[in-house]
């Protein structure tokens, strides 16, 4: 089966361009289920709203689930403070430093997008000189600076900004000629168009999955409670996640990362190696990896007690929660060995 790169890295590039922080996915939950939509997929939500597309099989029965995620990092305003500058709160894990000096949107309850970037309280050199570069960035000493002209908690309040504000950081995606791919929220709007880039390749083979498969893209996995409810009948559930390239990591940014064990669990060998064996065998470019600090939908979901066999892989990514990068090698082979899953039936199962 032909990936179609071209189709995958526009739909890669637009899903990453649509801000959506958990707790606020409404707006490409509605481009995905677009996407599901042309290519002639049934899709429903779940009471969480996530989104749920079935792809029909050659097998009706032991169905698979194929997971991933469209929230990411971003922050929520928690004070407006006397300046008029905003007090942040995470939503997922990263250092503030790694967001240092991005722009940014608040979108306020009505709608309305203000233009901003994230500094630190003290960021004049000229000003405050080494206590710039010296001082842990924390909570209590990064703010938002708003592009509008606002000196005080009342003017910023007038704007329609207020505590609980949504908080969205610029992505920067940049494919270079060199073939990396890079931008922030690879993880995991680029999962996503993995997925859509493998099912493409099957409807242009014109081939069926060999098991009915649920698609179901979740909107909490940053924070912890990505996957919700799980379709009857499913037997299989596989997340499409970001492998971790970092010393000393198995992984690299020009491979596939099959995971065998997160922070909260080891993965099934037997589902591990089916997938590796897949690999192997039409020399698609992996590698294995334990992740320290780590965990993703199919694993949250097997320790919420959904009785599935699970397993993870994804394209190796560099500077994970930070800047990210991969290469277009690692991303094809990640939608290769994803139309192969889909295509293959599992002997014994």
């Amino acid at each position: 089966m032909k990936i179609d790169m071209q189709y995958v890295l526009k739909l890669a590039e637009e899903l990453i361009g649509i801000p959506s922080v958990a707790g606020d996915c409404r707006e490409i939950l509605a481009r995905v289920g677009r996407e599901c939509v042309s290519l002639g997929l049934s899709v429903e939500r779940s009471r969480k709203g996530d989104l749920l597309a079935t792809l029909k099989g050659e097998r009706d029965d032991g169905k698979r689930m194929v997971s991933a995620h469209v929230d990411t990092l971003g922050a929520i305003v928690r004070e407006i403070k006397p300046n008029g500058r905003l007090r942040l709160l995470q939503i997922g894990g990263f250092a503030w430093t790694s967001f240092e000096a991005e722009n940014l949107i608040v979108r306020t309850s009505s709608g309305r997008e203000i233009r901003g970037s994230l500094l630190p309280e003290k960021a004049s050199v000229h000003a405050f000189s080494d206590e710039v570069r010296t001082t842990l960035r924390t909570d209590e000493n990064v703010e938002a600076r708003l592009d509008e002209n606002v000196f005080s908690a009342e003017e910023t309040r007038a704007l329609g900004v207020e505590v609980g504000d949504f908080v969205f950081f610029d992505p920067r995606y940049e494919v270079t000629p060199s073939g990396f791919v890079k931008s922030r929220f690879l993880d995991d709007k680029l999962c996503v168009a993995c997925i859509f880039g493998a099912v493409k390749a099957l409807m242009d083979s014109k081939r069926l999955p060999a098991r009915t498969t649920v698609l179901y893209i979740s909107q909490y996995e940053e924070v912890g409670h990505g996957i919700s409810a799980m379709p009857k009948d499913v037997e299989e559930h596989l997340a499409v996640d970001v492998g971790i390239v970092a010393p000393p990591a198995n992984s690299r940014e020009d491979a596939v990362t099959v995971v065998a064990r997160d922070s909260r669990t080891p993965y099934g060998f037997e589902f591990r190696k089916f997938l590796t064996d897949l690999a192997a065998e039409r020399s698609i470019p992996f590698r294995v990896e334990t992740h320290f600090r780590y965990g993703s939908d199919a694993s949250v979901a097997a320790l919420s007690g959904f009785d599935a066999d699970f397993a993870c892989f994804g394209p190796g990514v560099d500077a994970s929660h930070s800047y990210e990068r991969t290469t277009m090698k690692a991303v094809e082979a990640c939608c290769d060995l994803l139309a192969a899953y889909l295509a293959t039936e599992r002997k014994g199962v």
